[in-house]
């Protein structure tokens, strides 16, 4: 489902959060995801808006059914919905005007192609308008950097942990989906969050390796490694170099 309300007087629940319609939200929510409307007064006439419907099945032998995953905003949870500007909500309604015309058209064998490019065209624009919001969010964003940062540092730091940090106890958090935090990530600073997480690893080892005498396999045990040769591989991987070349050459 993709729906855009305006100037309704409710709220919505998407995920875990509440949202108002006063501002032209736009929304996407995948199959068995969790949606509802709690309703203030009532609906007032000024209200208005569309819901684009799609069934699964439709996108079956299409490219789109292919495609459809690497739009991870479907995937997004509560505080992530699109807040559109005027210009931007008037082209997406624009395609959407184009798909209920061909759906009220005498249905041939080109249908479903057109509708479906005109699906992939809202959804590629709608990607478009979402890195145009991490960008206009920036300032806000960099402070999420920040406390990735810090809680990446603080696992790290902290003795009473085991196992390596995940990018999904990071979103946890901090009260975003998984796919949305690595979505900004990577708009800031390129690296997704799992990239970030090893960044850090790598530093930490660099830094027990260059300043202490612990071995290999007690760094990565420290680290959060299980296995001291899934710590090695990542770090040559990263570094082109094992861990005790590293320290030689340092050295």
């Amino acid at each position: 489902m993709i729906s855009i309300k305006r100037s309704i007087d409710a709220k919505f629940k998407y995920g875990q959060s509440h949202y108002d319609f006063d501002h032209g939200v736009m929304f996407f929510i995948a199959p068995n995801q969790v949606f509802g409307i709690q309703k203030i007064e009532e609906i007032a006439s000024s209200e208005s808006g569309w819901v684009l419907m799609i069934h699964p099945d439709f996108l079956w032998n299409t490219s789109l059914a292919k495609n459809i995953s690497q739009y991870e905003f479907f995937g997004y949870a509560v505080n992530e919905a699109l807040f559109l500007s005027e210009k931007e909500e008037a082209t997406l309604n624009a395609i959407v005007q184009n798909i209920k015309q061909e759906c009220n058209a005498n249905m041939d064998k080109f249908s479903q192609r057109i509708i479906i490019s005109q699906l992939e065209t809202l959804l590629n624009y709608s990607e478009r308008f979402y890195q145009r919001q991490f960008l206009t969010c920036r300032v806000s964003n960099h402070h999420i950097l920040d406390n990735v940062e810090k809680i990446i540092e603080d696992y790290f730091n902290c003795e009473n942990t085991f196992g390596l940090p995940t990018v999904q106890v990071i979103a946890q958090s901090m009260n975003i989906s998984p796919m949305y935090l690595s979505s900004l990530l990577k708009s800031l600073t390129g690296l997704t969050t799992q990239q970030h997480i090893h960044e850090k690893l790598i530093e930490k080892a660099k830094q027990k390796l260059s300043t202490t005498d612990m071995t290999a396999s007690e760094i990565a045990f420290q680290l959060g490694f299980e296995h001291s040769q899934s710590f090695s591989k990542l770090f040559r991987n990263k570094t082109s170099m094992s861990p005790m070349e590293f320290r030689t050459s340092f050295n």
